[in-house]
């Protein structure tokens, strides 16, 4: 996925109201700019924090929404709305094999109790194929994490993907980790406890989970390869 213009370097003043941030820009304005995450962002909203923004669509109110965040020597990326494009786009390239060999794929289709699957995979001579994506931009350790905060939202998700398993379909859990510096993936159950109990839970009824980390650039994100989960 290629960001559309060049992104704006700035500097974070503070984030607040979960989706709005104040940042210095490289000609020293303070303005307000969108933040595209509604978790906590722990570890990435540190004041001074060198960050990349993109220019607003017109007709949006504040002028740019938060891509990116340095930390350390790495780029992570914020914006929760990227990882079902992105795992689009890896899908089409093939660079997700245990996803790979079916005919078409579709994006939000209704299924279950009032709920969307984030991408349904199908083909004939197989049973479609449910697929829940998450984003992850949570580090702790060496590792990345999920959840950030607590999601009800995220269980139920996982309740309906076990629902799929057992009526016969095939169920993944997708989780997308937007940074480049870990290298495995787990739960962070002292966090969300019930998330954690869902997840076993919907293991045990054949959902498969699946991690990918991407790489990052202010050029694009792309999703790379696989991490193990160690949960």
């Amino acid at each position: 996925m290629k960001f559309n213009q060049p992104l704006r370097r700035a500097r974070l003043l503070k984030r607040y109201k979960r989706f709005l941030a104040d940042v210095t820009l490289e000609d020293g304005r303070e303005v307000t700019v969108h933040c595209p995450n509604p978790g906590s962002m722990m570890g990435l909203s540190a004041p001074e924090s060198e960050i990349w923004l993109s220019l607003a669509p017109p007709g949006r109110k504040l002028p740019f929404g938060w891509e990116l965040i340095r930390v350390g020597d790495h780029l992570v990326g914020i914006n929760t709305a990227w990882p079902n494009r992105l795992a689009e786009e890896a899908l089409a390239a093939g660079r997700i094999e245990a996803l790979s060999g079916y005919a078409s794929r579709r994006r939000e289709v209704a299924y279950g109790e009032n709920s969307r699957i984030d991408l349904l995979l199908e083909s004939q001579d197989r049973p479609p194929c449910y697929v829940e994506v998450k984003n992850v931009h949570l580090k702790r350790e060496a590792g990345a994490e999920f959840p950030d905060c607590v999601t009800q939202r995220g269980a139920k998700h996982l309740h309906e993907l076990s629902a799929m398993a057992a009526a016969g379909h095939r169920a993944v859990m997708l989780y997308i980790v937007q940074r480049m510096d870990c290298d495995s993936f787990a739960l962070a159950d002292d966090i969300d406890p019930a998330y954690a109990a869902a997840f076993d839970s919907a293991r045990r009824a054949g959902v498969e989970m699946l991690c990918y980390r991407c790489d990052i650039t202010r050029e694009g994100i792309e999703i790379t390869e696989p991490l193990p989960i160690t949960r």
